[in-house]
């Protein structure tokens, strides 16, 4: 378990306290019959906090990217699935010009 899935899980629990926060505020302004007319900024900072963690964590989990090579065969398909009931030719893309040049427009 890798410092990222860490700081992930703190982020989410963060985001959690904040919203049970948020829950329990709400109730109190209930109580005392009060407007509620936003967060308190105890819990705005939290949002903030945890939204950092979050992002900085699904950024780094996943790994690094790798580059997509155009000539590799494993991006080519070689033969097309069994089940041909759902593959359509017949659709609205054909009462466009088959030859439009972009370089005109």
């Amino acid at each position: 378990m890798g410092l990222g899935y860490a700081v992930g899980v703190v982020g989410f629990l963060i985001l959690a306290h904040a919203a049970y926060s948020t829950i329990q505020y709400r109730s109190l302004l209930k109580i005392t019959e009060e407007e509620f007319t936003g967060p308190p900024i105890t819990v705005v900072v939290e949002l903030i906090a945890g939204l950092f963690f979050c992002l900085w964590a699904a950024l780094t989990v996943p790994g690094k990217f790798l580059s997509i090579l155009p000539q590799s065969d494993e991006n080519r398909v070689v033969a097309l699935p069994s089940n041909l009931d759902f593959m359509i030719f017949n659709h609205r893309g054909k009462v466009f010009p088959m030859g439009i040049d972009m370089k005109q427009m």
